[in-house]
């Protein structure tokens, strides 16, 4: 199966199970999406959710959130992982969003990757969601699943983001994205997936994929067995 067929069967069956894919961090404007999504980093979007109205509630806006200390910060994200080193990139964050952007989120990516603890995911994240700009936002489970389906080897985010932008229609980038993250959370886990049951990979994936992730499941299973 060519890639353009593929992606036009992957766009189909995408489609049919999330046609109206929700933004899964809250928030109610393009700062508090930002500061969602630099929480999300290396944690759920579920805990980034149950911490977030409590420092929103304290900074809903940049210079509420500059004015904070870093320790302030810390403490009520906490539980997020690598919360010392986010508390220092939201305080910063605020500041220079105060004094260069007139405290308003730039719709600009490049604008956007200077600020602190935003790299090119964030950025896109922020242009799809909060200014419907097309993007496509690559995290791990998109990178998963673009492996697993053929459509990309690129061992970066960078090198995955570019494939998929060269297959997929620019009008589809930033639904899509949502909706291949949502696939591979509740359809196409990391370990012990069996591709050939799969909605997607049991027609998407190469056999040769297939029976390599079969294989991996196996030794898995043993090494927890004999672990346990």
């Amino acid at each position: 199966m060519k890639k353009a067929e593929k992606a036009a069967r992957i766009l189909d069956s995408l489609e049919s199970l999330y046609p109206e894919p929700p933004i899964p961090l809250d928030h109610t404007d393009p700062f508090t999406l930002l500061v969602a999504v630099v929480l999300s980093a290396q944690t759920t979007d579920k805990k980034v959710n149950e911490v977030t109205p409590s420092l929103f509630e304290v900074a809903p806006t940049p210079a509420k959130m500059a004015a904070l200390e870093v320790e302030q910060i810390r403490q009520i994200i906490r539980q997020i992982g690598l919360a010392p080193q986010k508390a220092k990139s939201l305080k910063g964050l605020g500041a220079m969003l105060e004094a260069e952007h007139g405290g308003q989120v730039p719709a600009d990516f490049d604008a956007l990757v200077k600020l602190p603890g935003v790299g090119r995911k964030t950025a896109n994240v922020v242009m799809a969601q909060a200014f419907g700009q097309p993007a496509f936002p690559v995290d791990t489970h998109i990178h998963r699943l673009a492996h697993r389906w053929g459509l990309s080897s690129g061992k970066t985010a960078d090198h995955v983001e570019a494939d998929l932008k060269k297959i997929f229609a620019r009008d589809t980038w930033s639904k899509l994205h949502l909706q291949i993250i949502y696939f591979g959370r509740e359809h196409c886990p990391a370990l012990y997936h069996d591709l050939a049951e799969c909605p997607i990979c049991s027609w998407a994936a190469s056999k040769k994929r297939i029976a390599e992730e079969a294989k991996n499941n196996v030794r898995l299973k043993t090494k927890k067995k004999r672990a346990s």
